[in-house]
């Protein structure tokens, strides 16, 4: 009997191997966004309380802060909102194609409330205790506990909607699962900021989604989280290939769903995370990520995945450079613009199938 995979293969009409032009169609997505992304890389170098300004460049990069600026500040900050980007169009593209559904998201199954609780109760808590410690602690502890607090959350949330899933054997069940979550814990985050004002600030922003607080530190970690998820996840690209024919087709393939589907569960969530707990909630990217590689070049879940990543890392660099000089020397939050540009494309794909 052929293994599993091969049966998908043979199965599967979408995952035969492709013509020349479908094969050369991701080929030259993949370039084209190897190219926007290095293209990116340097704006975001260069981009500063000016602007983009070559001037402005040539003055940091003359002055005696130089190393500072753009060694520890900019560089950083570029890169890991390529990767965040990255996590969540990985995020984004398994989700879809686990639950078969394009509106799916990376913040679908409660990991954004979960994490926007978690961040609520640290802030609550520092505004109690921060008159008993200095200035500098209280700061460095309320940031070290963000980040803690929002990865734990974020997987915390999803773990409350698999347990009242009773795991993730039916797809239905979860995604209901998820909305009741989400719901009942987003009301415990506003109470929450009823009860300590003084933390709706900080969850503002949360909501919002920054990248200017990205170290290396966080490079680091968003790398070694990429590195992990996105081999794992190409790994699995089969199973979802499978599932794009059925429940009963898949399972009559010999494929142990109900282990799979948790594993494609704890993967997304595991992404979704670490991407949250570094750059806030920043919407939309995970959505249209994916869309916008089956858009121009369709494929089996194997080229969907490392392309939406990258495609992911792309938009949300872009945005990024957009936050800094639209407004310059003033930044605007990268979740904004990842709105305005995300809900405008759907808007646009909308009108025009409505149109057919």
């Amino acid at each position: 009997m052929r293994p599993p995979e091969v049966m998908v293969t043979a199965a599967m009409p979408g995952v035969a191997p492709a013509g020349r032009t479908q094969v050369a169609r991701r080929q030259r997505l993949l370039w084209a966004l190897g190219a926007a992304a290095l293209l990116l890389l340097a704006l975001g170098l260069a981009a500063g309380s000016e602007g983009l300004s070559w001037r402005g460049l040539q003055a940091d990069l003359a002055g005696d802060q130089a190393g500072l600026i753009l060694g520890q500040i900019r560089a950083p900050r570029t890169v890991g909102a390529l990767l965040v980007g990255a996590l969540l169009g990985l995020a984004g593209a398994v989700a879809q194609g686990l639950f078969r559904n394009p509106l799916a998201d990376p913040y679908l199954l409660g990991s954004a409330a979960g994490a926007s609780l978690a961040v609520v109760v640290v802030l609550a808590a520092s505004a109690l205790t921060g008159h008993l410690i200095s200035l500098a602690t209280a700061v460095w502890l309320e940031r070290m506990g963000l980040v803690v607090a929002a990865f734990v959350g974020a997987l915390l949330g999803v773990a409350m909607t698999l347990l009242l899933a009773r795991g993730a054997q039916q797809t239905v069940r979860l995604l209901l699962a998820g909305v009741v979550v989400g719901v009942l814990l987003g009301a415990a985050s506003d109470l929450l900021t009823l009860v300590s004002p003084d933390a709706l600030r900080g969850k503002q922003m949360f909501l919002l989604g920054s990248t200017g607080f990205l170290g290396w530190q966080s490079v680091v970690l968003l790398g070694l989280g990429l590195g992990v998820a996105l081999p794992l996840a190409v790994r699995l690209a089969r199973v979802l290939d499978a599932l794009t024919l059925g429940e009963d087709s898949a399972a009559s393939l010999g494929l142990p769903l109900a282990r799979l589907r948790l594993v494609l569960v704890l993967l997304f969530a595991l992404a979704t995370g670490l991407a949250v707990s570094q750059a806030g909630l920043v919407g939309f990217v995970g959505l249209v990520a994916p869309h916008l590689v089956r858009r121009m070049a369709p494929g089996p879940h194997g080229h969907l995945l490392a392309a939406s990543a990258a495609a992911g890392g792309v938009l949300l660099l872009a945005a990024d450079v957009a936050a800094r000089v639209v407004m310059a020397p003033q930044e605007l939050p990268v979740g904004v613009i990842t709105a305005i540009a995300g809900g405008g494309y759907l808007m646009w794909l909308l009108s025009r199938r409505g149109q057919r």
